[in-house]
């Protein structure tokens, strides 16, 4: 679906870290936990590329003018990291930006009775804030955010509201356990029972320790995975990551953006 989209809101939720909202066509309801979007920031060819982001969430909302219909919105959660992201920081309401979506596959959510485990931090919690906002008010659901410092540490009341228990870890100690929070993690999987999943979005190297985890205490795993998306449908070939049965000899190669972003955590090689 490509669909022209009017910025609704656009704030910064902690520094560098901003959530915006946009509206959309009512397709984007039927958008799932982990599919992402591309957004073209501005017109003109600087930047030339879209920018993948995970969507945060979709739904309704009442527009300014009461007597104007109600509308549909997209949120994305983002990092001001670079050109693009710092041209969409600056975007206000009523500004327009083209987008592409949603793209991809999004997660299993599995059956009802099942645990389910959400590890992420950064803006790598926007696809596990839908799936939990999807989800509120059923049992078994506990999220895990991590973060450098407690700057870096989002969602937390969003978590809390939803009535989910919410565990955090910073490296520095600067809020809750002091630490990496695959280690708050692995204690919840050393003292549970039952059936679970784990379900991660985050930096690679905290993806890898979450599947070694899982694999460990023989759980199920689904990883959302961050890449660099030129084109986000599978044409370009620029996102591709090793699937478990790769070799020199027999390369196994996915695309992040069309066999993803979210996979099964056994289905990858962790180099």
């Amino acid at each position: 679906m490509h669909f022209k989209s009017m910025v609704v809101s656009n704030i910064e939720v902690s520094p560098g870290y901003c959530l915006i909202r946009l509206t959309a066509p009512r397709q984007i309801l039927d958008a799932r936990p982990g599919q992402f979007v591309m957004v073209r920031v501005q017109d003109g060819i600087d930047p030339l590329l879209r920018r993948p982001f995970g969507i945060f969430d979709v739904g309704t909302f009442s527009p300014e003018y009461p007597e104007s219909p109600r509308q549909h919105y997209l949120e994305i959660l983002y990092k001001i990291v670079g050109k693009g992201t710092s041209i969409l920081s600056m975007l206000h309401s009523r500004d327009y930006v083209d987008v592409l979506g949603p793209l991809g596959n999004g997660f299993d959510e599995g059956e009802p009775e099942t645990e389910k485990l959400l590890v992420g931090g950064g803006f790598g919690l926007a696809p596990l804030h839908f799936f939990a906002r999807k989800h509120a008010g059923t049992a078994g659901i506990k999220a895990f955010i991590g973060g450098k410092r407690k700057e870096d540490v989002l969602c937390v009341t969003e978590f809390e509201r939803l009535g989910i228990d919410t565990y955090v870890a910073t490296d520095d100690g600067t809020l809750g356990s002091r630490g990496l929070v695959t280690s708050v993690l692995e204690e919840q999987l050393e003292t549970g029972f039952g059936s679970r999943t784990v379900y991660a979005c985050g930096p690679e190297p905290m993806l890898r320790a979450v599947a070694g985890l899982c694999k460990r205490h023989g759980i199920g795993c689904q990883v959302s995975l961050e890449a660099n998306m030129a084109c986000g449908v599978g044409a370009c070939l620029g996102c591709v990551t090793k699937g478990r049965s790769h070799s020199e000899s027999a390369p196994d190669y996915r695309c992040v953006c069309k066999d993803g972003p979210v996979f099964d955590a056994a289905e990858l090689l962790w180099d």
